[in-house]
Formats: C-alpha cells, sequence, structure tokens
C-alpha cells in the first residue's frame, strides 16, 4: 500500500495529496532546502547506501558471498542481514551481519542497526587509524573501553597464537560501536525500543584474520576439513542465553530475574524484579531498554581466528535456523548446493520444512543466512572435484574386491590390476551419485512460490519475548507499550 501525504504549496497556498508506492517522506529545512528521504516504516534514512558498491542486504549472491531471508508464521519478518565487500574501500575487507529482531518494532530496530552499524563502525576505524599513527595503542587502552561498557571477560586466551595487529583496534573500535549504536537507538524519534530489539552477529575478514562479535542468540559456524579431509563444522560464537553462568550471574547482580516457564522449561528468560515480563530469552541485545537497567547489555562477545587453507565458507544464521538444524546438517547442506547463488536459500528452505516436521503444531520463526565463501569459485571447485575423485576410487576399489570375490576367488587380484574394467565402473557410479545428490536437494529447496503453510491453532515454539505481541499495526504511538507491561 502507499502511503498518502499532503503538501502546502507555499506560493499558491494551495493543498495536494500525493500518492507514492514507498513509506518515504521529504522534510524541509529552514533555509528552504530538501533533506535526505526517511522510511516511515523503518524509522531509518533512505540515503545513498542503498545504492552502495559492494554492499547487499536482500535476497542475491556475489563472487564470495550469497545471502537469503524468507518470513515465517509468526507475522512481519524481523530478520535482516548484510554483505559489505570492499569495506572501508579495501579489497581484502568483507563486512558480514545478521540481526534477529523482537518486540512490537523489531523489524525497525534490525533493520536500523543494518543499516547504521557499518558506517559507525567504519568511522571508529578511521579514528583508531588515526591514533594509532601519533601513539602506539596499547592493550591497557582497550581493557580500559572495556570496563567502561561492562564488566566483560576476555574471549581470547592467553596460550593461543599471537594476536595480529589489527586486532586490538578492531576490537575497540566494535565495543565503541556497538556503545554508541544502543544510544542512537534510545534517542531515535521514530523508533520505540523500550520493548523491542534485536540481536547482531557480525563477522569481519580482512584477509586471513576473522573478527567475530556476538550479540544475543544468533550464530556463526565455520566449515572446514580435517585430516582426512572431511567437512566439519567449528561453531564461532556462543549463544548468549540468560542461563549461561556468567551471563545470569551478571543479571541477578543487577536485580534482574531469571528463570523458565513450565509450560517451556528449556527456555530461560529475563524478567523485571517486580513484574513477570517481558521475559527475553537472551542475555544480551540492542534496544530492550525495559531491561538494561537489570542486567540486559549490549556489549558484543568478540572473539578472534585465524584462517587457514582448510576452511570452506561461514555460515551466519539467525535462531530460525538453528532450532531446528545442527551445525554439522547447515554446513553438509551449503557444501551440497548445486551453486553459491543458492547455498543461503537451500539452507533457509531446508530449515522451514525441518519447522514443519519436528514441531508441526508450532509457527515456524523467521530465517536469515548468510553465507561467505573463503575461496575461489575456480579453486574451490576443483579441490571438490579431487576429493570426490578420491573418495569415489575408494569406494570403488573395496566395491570391486568385493564383487570379484564373491565370482572368482582367485581372479580377484588380476581384475584389480587391470584399470580398463574399473574405470567404466567409476564412471557409472559417479553419475550415480550426482543424480542422487541433485534429488535430493531438489526436494529440500522445490518450494513453491504460492505455497503457504501455517500450524492450525498452532503456538509458537519459542518466541524471543513474552507479554507483548510480535507487531502492532496502525499508527506508532509512543505509549502503546505501557498496556502490555
Amino acid at each position: 500500500m502507499g502511503l498518502c501525504s499532503s503538501r502546502i504549496n507555499k506560493t499558491t497556498g494551495n493543498e495536494t495529496k500525493t500518492t507514492s508506492t514507498p513509506t518515504t517522506t521529504v522534510e524541509r529545512q529552514g533555509s528552504g532546502g530538501l533533506r535526505r528521504e526517511k522510511d516511515l516504516v523503518s524509522g531509518g534514512v533512505i540515503n545513498e547506501a542503498e545504492q552502495l558498491v559492494g554492499r547487499l542486504v536482500g535476497n542475491g549472491s556475489s563472487e564470495s558471498a550469497c545471502l537469503y531471508t524468507q518470513q515465517g508464521s509468526k507475522g512481519t519478518n524481523q530478520d535482516a542481514m548484510l554483505v559489505w565487500e570492499n569495506f572501508c574501500s579495501r579489497s581484502d575487507t568483507v563486512l558480514c551481519g545478521v540481526f534477529d529482531g523482537h518486540g512490537p518494532f523489531g523489524h525497525m530496530v534490525a533493520k536500523r542497526v543494518r543499516d547504521m552499524l557499518p558506517f559507525t563502525l567504519s568511522t571508529q576505524l578511521k579514528k583508531a587509524s588515526a591514533m594509532v599513527s601519533t601513539r602506539v595503542l596499547e592493550p591497557t587502552t582497550c581493557k580500559e573501553d572495556e570496563e567502561e561498557c561492562c564488566e566483560l571477560q576476555p574471549s581470547e586466551k592467553d596460550d593461543r597464537l599471537p594476536l595480529p595487529e589489527m586486532y586490538l583496534p578492531l576490537k575497540r573500535a566494535l565495543l565503541k560501536t556497538c556503545k554508541q549504536m544502543d544510544k542512537e537507538l534510545k534517542m531515535h524519534p521514530t523508533i520505540n525500543c523500550f520493548c523491542s530489539g534485536t540481536t547482531s552477529v557480525t563477522v569481519i575478514k580482512q584477509g586471513k584474520d576473522l573478527v567475530v562479535g556476538n550479540i544475543g542468540d544468533s550464530r556463526a559456524v565455520l566449515a572446514t576439513r580435517d585430516e582426512d579431509n572431511a567437512l566439519i563444522a567449528v561453531q564461532l560464537t556462543i549463544d548468549l542465553k540468560p542461563d549461561l553462568p556468567s551471563e545470569s550471574a551478571r543479571i541477578q547482580k543487577c536485580k534482574g530475574r531469571v528463570f523458565a516457564l513450565q509450560d517451556e522449561p528449556e527456555v530461560a528468560r529475563v524478567w523485571l524484579p517486580n513484574s513477570d515480563s517481558p521475559g527475553l530469552a537472551m542475555a544480551r541485545a540492542f534496544g530492550d531498554f525495559c531491561l538494561k537497567d537489570y542486567g540486559l547489555i549490549s556489549v558484543p562477545d568478540i572473539n578472534y581466528h585465524r584462517l587457514t587453507e582448510r576452511d570452506q565458507f561461514i555460515i551466519l544464521a539467525t535462531d530460525g535456523v538453528w532450532d531446528v538444524l545442527s551445525n554439522k546438517e547447515a554446513v553438509d547442506i551449503v557444501a551440497s548446493a548445486p551453486s553459491r547463488n543458492t547455498a543461503a536459500r537451500a539452507l533457509v528452505c531446508t530449515a522451514v520444512r525441518a519447522w514443519r516436521l519436528k514441531y508441526p503444531t508450532s509457527k515456524n520463526d523467521d530465517c536469515a543466512v548468510v553465507c561467505l565463501f573463503l575461496e575461489d569459485s575456480s579453486s574451490a571447485e576443483a579441490c571438490m572435484e579431487v576429493s570426490e575423485t578420491v573418495a569415489h576410487s575408494r569406494k570403488e576399489s573395496i566395491e570391486s574386491v568385493t564383487i570379484t570375490s564373491s565370482k572368482d576367488g582367485e581372479k580377484k587380484e588380476e581384475g584389480l590390476a587391470e584399470t580398463d574394467e574399473i574405470v567404466p565402473v567409476l564412471e557409472m557410479k559417479e553419475e550415480k551419485t550426482t543424480e542422487a545428490k541433485k534429488t535430493t536437494l531438489a526436494e529440500c529447496i522445490s518450494v513453491k512460490d504460492d505455497e503457504e503453510w501455517s500450524a492450525l491453532e498452532g503456538l509458537t515454539r519459542v518466541n524471543s519475548l513474552l507479554s507483548i505481541p510480535r507487531f502492532l499495526s496502525g499508527e506508532l504511538r509512543s505509549g502503546s507499550w505501557r498496556k502490555w507491561l
């Protein structure tokens, strides 16, 4: 639906009505100039960020990444995602992130953080580089900034590999960015963040250096290969749930309460001291200022990882995916996708189908996935072909031995020595396995566009926030949240 707005012509005094498809408006400054357009739905400013080169925020793909999100059956899609290649004008730097909103205005908060966090981080990095040029940045400086934000235990260990020079300035900039982002949300004129917020998982890849910042219960998983060249999943973040010992201790120290309801004993929630609300299912989040005085924080858990040649890709996804799929299952789905462009979509569609199978009486959650590939497409395909050829050759050698032994015990070794008899079997076997893989994946991602599914009289399995509705339609009233507390 378009937005109807009225304007008064200063010269004629007549009032004219206009209808526009996007819900935007243009304000006039006192000098008569035009301000930038504002988005009345998301509360953000529509500026040149939407057309920035290398920046992806919707369903799509690039040479090194792909994104896909799908609305669940709860209401408005409150998930947001981001991929920004050549971040900070560096050809070797990529910024990725997923954001899972919750509360009446969670979709606005998630989009606002998605749009503004990169610019704020870029500004902080420029300031940090200027400081480094004038004086050496000592580790104590970073520790002081962390203590100003909150009492946060460092995520890296002293016995690990030595940290690169870029880590401490980037960590310091990310801490300041999240602190400033939360302040900006609190002062935002059109987004009510009192009982609305969002999670955030951001990954900054600079060459072989990887820095991960996590707020909430979204997750980042690395797919790598072990010594046997088998694909394994390595979780890069920790789901910051309220029942974690360190998180629970901080919340209780600030007079907040942490407990689970009887009908969902596996879901710990954060509650106000004297009221059974709002029941937030995470220990850290942007926004949610009703709980910021009672232990909820927006300080990211930051860690460093050094990439190697065995690392294949990184998956960033909201909890709508991780509630029904394991890390290994997600890695296998992305690895078996027909192409890089469809990997994120395959994972989301498989998660949606898993919701229907595992929780048929529940409404599936929104899902958002970002896949960042660490290898060039040509080298990745060559590596996969070599590994598949080796695996198939091993299987065929074993199968040929078994077949010949059942027929002719003495002629078995002679048959193995002649490669001409085994090669045709190899080719036939590869074709069969390839067709089987494609058929299986097609079943996972064959979701019709007009297909709609909703659990009849279903209940949401896990809500991030209780005591308030997921989305309030109508006007954005500043006091609309009070009746839900």
